[in-house]
C-alpha cells in the first residue's frame, strides 16, 4: 500500500460500519488524505411511506428519503473527526451499496475504499454475495476490508 490521497468509506449507520469509518479516518489522517463518507440508501416504497406517516405524524420525515442516510453520515463524521480525519466529505446516494461505492470511487478518484467485513461469513453473503466480497471484485482501486464483526 502506498500513500493515499482520497479514502472512500461506506457506512450504513451500524456499529460495525462505524468501525470501518474509524479505520478509514485513521488512514486518511496519517496520509493527509481526503476522507469521503458514503451512504447508499433505497427509497421507501409508497405503502411503507404512508404507514410511517400515519404512525409517526410530524416525525415521518425522519424515515423518508435520504434523511436516515444523512443521519448516518453525521454520526460517521463525528467518529471520523474523533479518529483524526480533517478533510471530510459526505455523500448520500440513492442506490445499491456496491454500485454506489464503485461509482464514487471512480468519480472521486479514490485510491482506497474501506468497508467492514459484515456479511462475509453469513449464509446470505455466501449465496447472494456480500458488499465487501462484491466490492473487492469491482472496485477500481485498493480495497481494505476491516474486521468489524467477530465472525461468528
Amino acid at each position: 500500500m502506498g500513500s493515499y490521497s482520497t479514502v472512500l468509506v461506506g457506512t450504513d449507520g451500524s456499529t460495525s460500519s462505524f468501525r470501518a469509518v474509524e479505520a478509514a479516518a485513521r488512514i486518511a489522517a496519517d496520509a493527509g488524505a481526503t476522507l469521503v463518507l458514503a451512504c447508499a440508501y433505497q427509497p421507501m416504497p409508497a405503502r411503507e411511506r404512508q404507514h410511517a406517516a400515519d404512525r409517526l405524524g410530524d416525525l415521518a420525515y425522519k424515515v423518508e428519503g435520504s434523511t436516515p442516510a444523512d443521519d448516518a453520515l453525521r454520526a460517521a463524521r463525528e467518529r471520523a473527526v474523533a479518529a483524526g480525519a480533517r478533510d471530510i466529505d459526505e455523500v448520500a446516494v440513492e442506490g445499491d451499496a456496491v454500485d454506489t461505492l464503485v461509482e464514487l470511487a471512480v468519480d472521486r478518484r479514490a485510491d482506497l475504499v474501506v468497508v467492514g467485513n459484515r456479511g462475509l461469513n453469513s449464509l446470505a453473503g455466501r449465496i447472494l454475495g456480500s458488499v465487501p466480497a462484491n466490492l473487492s471484485h469491482r472496485a477500481p482501486c485498493d480495497v481494505l476490508i476491516v474486521r468489524t464483526t467477530d465472525g461468528r
